[in-house]
Parts: structure tokens; C-alpha cells; sequence
């Protein structure tokens, strides 16, 4: 069974997890958000690929969420003695990654060449692809001026107000090599619980993918990142009101309309069921706070069943 996932930060990385007890790592494909892509110490950064390689890889942080377990910060804590900018915590170990890729990428490797490899090097079989070899970067509006998301998140902690957010070069840019084809050659399509603006709609502005969305013929079912009418963590519920979303399942569906077919959403929230309905979204109901290891498996199982059921029908 071609599992195909569109995922970025730590709700995305506990579900992978799940899904990698219930399927081989090889017919898990993951379409990563690159819009957090950023540059620190004249570094590229992939924030979303790294956390999904690193959780797949059983190196990841699972406390914080992102970065690799047992991390130290001698390198950050020197570089502050040099006046340099140390918001952005880059570890020790994790700056082998960035290395490895900005090195690549200068020499002219594209993002998804040198994602197979870091991958592949950390012992993950699961193909991981950025959604764009091209810079697409999501950056927020704010009424002081536009930030970038690791800006807005880290730097300012998601305090500020915002009154937009734009995904520069997403006209332009193109699918990575596999993205669409992975959708149209797919039996499942799971949309993780990631911030539908800033983690799945950088995905969607890359021309293209939301065609193959339409088009492709397995089932798309997606699991609610907003719980009891607040995000499960990060800034989703600000940044769905600043688009004109609901922040509810609702909202979620709307944002992934109209080729979403089915939604995983939390009880406190099966209220939501028939005004899913109307926008032709098949409501489930399930346990989907994920707080452990046995919990993800049964969630990536349940979201699999669910899958099948569509299929079926």
C-alpha cells in the first residue's frame, strides 16, 4: 500500500512515527513543507524535512519537538561571544545537517537530492521529498512589516500581530521531482495535523499539487490539527483567523477544499460533523491528541482504516 503524507512540525512527525508500525518505510512517501526554510550563519535551514527525518530516524528531540536528542549548544553559546544573532537554536550535532546540505546546495545539488541522502545517511528508508527544489518562504505580515516564519515563531515567540501571510516564489516554483506523481500513483493521501497556513499551505501554493490533490483517485483524509476550538500547539488558531478560517475541523476542511474527502476530528468537537458535511467532508470521530508512542500507532491505524473505508466505497 503507497502511503503519500503531507506534513510539517511535530504533529506531522508523531503521526510518521505511527505510520512507520503500521507500513514498510518504503511505501511511505512524505511531501515536506520547505516554506520555514530559512538561513542562519550563512546556512540553509529545513526546520519541517529535519524534524520528519530526525523523528523517523529515532534521533529526535522528542520533548522539544525539533532538534536531536541529547543536543549540547557549545557552538551557539561561542557564537554569541562573537555578536552573533543566537535566537535560532542550532546544537552541535544538528549543524552537521545544515552543513552537509548548504554545502550540497551550493554546489548545485537540488533540495530533494540532498534530502535523500541526509535520509538515507541516518538510516530512514521512508522517502522524503520537499515539496520544491525552488525557494518558496512563507513570510508574515505584520502592522511593524513582514518577518519571516522563523522570525515570527522563534524570534518573537508568535506575539506579534499579524495581519497577512504571503509565500514568496510559490507562483514560480515547481513540484520536486516525485511530488505529483507520488499523489497520482497513491492509495492513501493523509493530510498530518499540521497548521493548515503555515505548514500544509506552502504545499498547496506550489502549482500543481492541488491538481494532482483533485485528480488522483486514492482517498484524501486528513486529521484536525485544532482541537476544542484551539491548535493542539504552535500559532494555527491566530493565523486560521487572519486567513478567514475557522478555527475548528471546519476551518481545517475549508482550508483543504475541495479535494479533502475525509477528517479526523477530536470528540469535544463532534459538533462540527454536519457543518463538515456540507462541504462535502466525511466527519470521523477519534482520539487524536497524541501523547505517546502507543498513542500515534493507533491514530496512524485508525487514520489508515478510515482510508480504506473510502476506499472502499
Amino acid at each position: 500500500m503507497r502511503v503519500v503524507t503531507l506534513a510539517g512540525g511535530t504533529g506531522a512527525a508523531k503521526l510518521l512515527r505511527g505510520l512507520v508500525t503500521c507500513v514498510p518505510q518504503r511505501d511511505l512517501t512524505v511531501i515536506g513543507n520547505t516554506g520555514d526554510d530559512t538561513e542562519v550563519w550563512g546556512l540553509h535551514i529545513s526546520p519541517d524535512l529535519d524534524t520528519v527525518t530526525y523523528a523517523l530516524a529515532g534521533m529526535l528531540d522528542v520533548e522539544r519537538g525539533w532538534g536531536l536528542a541529547g543536543e549540547t549548544f557549545n557552538c551557539l553559546a561561542a557564537m554569541a561571544t562573537h555578536g552573533a544573532e543566537t535566537w535560532f537554536n542550532l546544537g552541535d550535532r544538528d549543524l552537521a545537517t545544515h552543513l552537509t546540505r548548504t554545502r550540497a546546495l551550493r554546489d548545485g545539488q537540488p533540495l530533494s537530492t540532498v534530502t535523500a541522502r541526509l535520509a538515507a545517511e541516518l538510516g530512514v528508508a521512508v522517502r522524503i521529498l520537499p515539496m520544491s527544489d525552488d525557494p518558496v518562504r512563507t513570510m508574515i505580515r505584520t502592522p511593524g512589516g513582514r518577518l519571516t516564519f522563523q522570525e515570527y515563531f522563534v524570534r518573537e515567540k508568535a506575539l506579534v500581530e499579524v495581519v497577512g501571510v504571503d509565500y514568496d516564489g510559490a507562483p514560480s516554483a515547481g513540484p520536486a521531482p516525485g511530488v505529483v506523481e507520488s499523489i497520482q500513483t497513491a492509495d492513501v493521501v493523509i493530510v498530518c495535523p499540521s497548521n493548515p497556513v503555515t505548514s500544509i499551505g506552502p504545499i498547496l501554493a506550489v502549482p500543481g499539487i492541488v491538481d494532482a490533490l483533485r485528480s488522483t483517485t486514492a482517498p484524501v483524509v486528513g486529521v484536525s490539527p485544532i482541537v476544542g476550538g484551539a491548535a493542539v500547539s504552535g500559532p494555527a488558531g491566530a493565523l486560521m483567523r487572519v486567513r478567514g478560517l475557522a478555527v475548528s475541523p471546519l476551518g481545517v476542511a475549508e482550508a483543504c477544499a475541495p479535494w479533502l474527502r475525509r477528517l479526523l476530528i477530536d470528540p469535544r468537537d463532534r459538533a462540527c460533523a454536519s457543518d463538515l458535511a456540507r462541504v462535502g467532508v466525511e466527519a470521523d470521530v477519534a482520539d487524536i491528541v497524541m501523547t505517546d508512542r502507543a498513542q500515534e500507532a493507533a491514530l496512524a491505524r485508525r487514520v489508515l482504516e478510515v482510508a480504506l473505508e473510502r476506499r472502499g466505497t
